[in-house]
């Protein structure tokens, strides 16, 4: 069994894998690594199964050693680290590999082990990421805009008059109350910014057929009125993680 770690700012998705599959899932503060609760959680998650390893890819540097340190004390084992240098499965082409988000690159291998190369990845977290992998098989870049929940609590936050509102599917393109126009522009708009910036990032790529892996919090909801995306994996950052490790 390989015990996963993807850590992110608000939680960490713990994740549970043999040689075929992510099994086993949850989500745990990650806070709790520095107030000293994460260890029982983690024990209580796993439960009785033999460890063989562990793998992380984190965007929370603090928290990164406090894991693995962990997962030694427990389980006497090291934890290997994804990022530009331990990476398997892609190629990095990028000016500053150091610099790009290791769950970014847990996404990239995954998407390019199911649907080969070129390949891209959307992950509608706390913002919206593309990551591309060309047709030689190399992550090259990618890009980055504001998350839904983000742009809709910011025009909370900002004005007097705009309420806080749930995301969800909305049919009409005409709002006919404040909320109904919020989501008006929030879903259909950013199927709109998905829809245009993969329509540009097939010309750059020069590729008839490109395939685009949605996962995130939002991904089933806005890929489900988007031909443009050819899956949603919500345990695609988990499933790299798998992937690296077993590669190493």
């Amino acid at each position: 069994m390989i015990l996963l770690f993807d850590i992110g700012n608000t939680h960490t998705h713990l994740g549970l894998a043999d040689e075929k599959r992510v099994f086993k899932q949850a989500d745990i503060p990650t806070l709790s690594w520095f107030g000293g609760g994460a260890a029982a959680l983690l024990k209580k998650f796993v439960g009785t199964p033999k460890l063989a390893g562990a793998a992380l890819c984190s965007v929370v540097p603090r928290a990164t050693p406090l894991v693995g340190k962990t997962v030694k004390s427990i389980w006497r084992l090291e934890t290997l680290q994804l990022n530009a240098k331990t990476i398997r499965g892609v190629g990095v082409d990028y000016p500053k590999p150091a610099s790009i988000g290791a769950d970014r690159l847990a996404n990239s291998v995954a998407a390019r082990q199911r649907f080969g190369a070129p390949v891209v990845v959307v992950d509608f977290g706390t913002a919206v990421t593309f990551d591309v992998v060309n047709a030689d098989g190399n992550y090259v870049g990618g890009i980055i805009a504001p998350g839904l929940a983000a742009m809709t609590n910011y025009l909370h936050e900002k004005t007097a008059l705009l309420p806080q509102i749930k995301i969800r599917e909305v049919h009409s393109a005409i709002g006919k109350s404040t909320e109904h126009a919020m989501l008006v522009g929030a879903v259909h708009g950013y199927r709109g910014l998905v829809r245009e910036l993969i329509r540009e990032l097939k010309l750059e790529l020069r590729a008839k057929k490109l395939p685009v892996v949605a996962t995130g919090g939002y991904a089933k909801l806005i890929a489900a009125k988007l031909p443009e995306i050819s899956a949603v994996e919500p345990d695609l950052t988990l499933e790299g993680l798998r992937l690296v490790w077993l590669a190493k």
